[in-house]
């Protein structure tokens, strides 16, 4: 019987959609990714199931929605007894690792190095393990990263440089365009050094079973601590401008509150394109990094045998709406990049169908022959028979009649042309969009009486999404709000890190 194909699945935190070059963006450096898309098909229209770290990651992990699996924001632990995909992978006959933030589960400022809790990456199923925090966790946090920079000698200038960010951000006093770049060399910060461990994965890899493994690249999160070399490579009056136009309807209380806890309103076209640069320049910085991946895989003859799956769990504002972040239901935060290669490669093609991170899980699946997940499967639609067939299959541009997302009690419903959300315990309606007319979401019409119709008819599929919300996870979410302060302010819940929370916040 011949060997099962391997699967290398690519996941950098916080990547939007539109920041790769085969998104047709031509002002962002991605050239690995785009030699990558020239093989494979990519998909323009993919959904975060919860735009931010822990629901997004979740949601791939179990192939249920946020309203099922119970993490509505970071501030509760992952259940590892739930079924997921990796250890269904793993039971299909293949050798499952992980390099880099898995972000799972609560962790706190100064619990032990990131090796003690190994059992619980072999509890989810991955049998390998290099586990990463995020960057902001390394002001007193140890792992296998700052092992290797304390070999180097850098271990300090790291602290040192993100002690002065956090406390920078979280008094008001260093804005994101203000952000300065790494100080750590080039080849010395956490993006490189999970892109050298999976080439070490893949160069020293004699196992007889096929692998899965999964590359999730901390990048390019904030801080946008770009190195110097990767900012030069950009012309801030080049970059795209953000979303700053006046908007018209309600303003719901979500998109609200993240105005609040974002601070820019005062911000300046010009500051904004800044922010842009330093993001730009973390993603080219990243994109180096997975072109060491790849190349390990030719190098070792393994593009013939191999899947490779490139996404993120959600976007980053960058200012659109005048908010950071993410955690809103705006393209910027929801809009994710997704391209696949199958072994061999193919004619480049895209596809416009609806898809989200809950397809990708089905998918793996079907790539490894792995059992089926058995919860929530009316959510996911495998894309490998889509892939197969090419843009002349008959699916080729069909996908999801419905897509959803869920985050901090507010829920998404969009179809091909509109998108509603509503609160998730009222189901009361809090915006409404017509993407067609009104890509960049500026006119709210949840209140316009012409589109009544509209809402009624997205409100059917929301309320019989929403019927099968696990009310005790939600009564857990809130506990745990209302019983610890910190979780529950403005801003964590929002995403501004604090030098306390360490990885709470988003």
């Amino acid at each position: 019987m011949p060997q099962k194909p391997n699967i290398v699945f690519i996941f950098p935190d916080q990547q939007r959609g539109d920041s790769v070059g085969f998104s047709g963006n031509s002002k962002v450096k991605t050239p690995n990714l785009d030699k990558l898309a020239n093989e494979g098909v990519t998909f323009t229209r993919t959904s975060s199931n919860g735009p931010i770290c822990m629901p997004a990651r979740m949601s791939l992990m179990c192939g249920l929605p946020v309203t099922q699996h119970g993490l509505w924001a970071n501030n509760l632990s992952g259940d590892p007894t739930l079924a997921n995909h990796v250890r269904n992978i793993s039971e299909a006959g293949y050798r499952t690792a992980q390099i880099g933030k898995v972000h799972f589960y609560v962790r706190s400022a100064g619990d032990g190095h990131s090796r003690d809790f190994t059992y619980r990456m072999n509890d989810w199923g991955w049998e390998d393990s290099i586990e990463l925090r995020d960057i902001t966790a390394y002001t007193n946090a140890d792992c296998f990263y700052t092992d290797y920079l304390k070999e180097q000698g850098y271990l300090e200038t790291l602290r040192n440089y993100i002690r002065t960010y956090v406390r920078g951000e979280a008094a008001g006093l260093l804005r994101p365009w203000e952000t300065p770049p790494s100080l750590l060399p080039n080849d010395k910060d956490i993006d490189i050094y999970t892109a050298e461990k999976s080439v070490e994965y893949i160069e020293n890899y004699n196992d007889d079973r096929p692998f899965y493994l999964q590359v999730l690249f901390p990048g390019p999160h904030n801080p946008f601590d770009s190195p110097a070399d990767d900012r030069a490579l950009y012309n801030p009056d080049e970059m795209p401008d953000a979303i700053l136009d006046p908007t018209t309807g309600p303003v719901s209380p979500q998109v609200q509150r993240m105005k609040d806890v974002s601070h820019l309103g005062n911000m300046t076209a010009s500051q904004a394109r800044q922010m842009r640069l330093y993001y730009y320049a973390k993603v080219t910085h990243v994109d180096r990094g997975i072109g060491m991946v790849i190349g390990a895989l030719k190098a070792k003859g393994l593009m013939d045998n191999t899947w490779i799956i490139y996404t993120s769990d959600h976007g980053e504002m960058l200012g659109d709406h005048r908010c950071s972040h993410k955690g809103l239901f705006y393209e910027s935060a929801l809009n994710i990049p997704l391209c696949v290669r199958p072994p061999r490669g193919m004619t480049h093609w895209k596809s416009r169908a609806l898809t989200d991170h809950l397809d990708l899980t089905e998918t793996m699946l079907e790539i490894a022959d792995g059992s089926a997940l058995q919860e929530g499967k009316e959510y996911r639609s495998s894309l490998l028979s889509k892939i197969i067939n090419g843009p002349e299959g008959k699916s080729a541009q069909q996908g999801k009649q419905h897509v959803f997302s869920d985050i901090r009690l507010y829920s998404m419903v969009r179809n091909d042309r509109f998108k509603l959300v509503a609160d998730s315990l009222t189901r009361d309606p809090t915006e409404l969009y017509d993407m067609s007319a009104d890509p960049n979401q500026l006119n709210n019409l949840v209140d316009n009486s012409e589109a009544r119709g509209i809402a009624t008819e997205l409100i059917e599929p929301l309320n019989a999404h929403l019927d099968k919300l696990d009310h005790a996870k939600v009564k857990k979410y809130q506990d745990a709000l209302g019983e610890n302060p910190n979780l529950g302010s403005a801003a964590d819940r929002m995403g501004v890190p604090t030098i306390n929370t360490e990885e709470r916040h988003e």
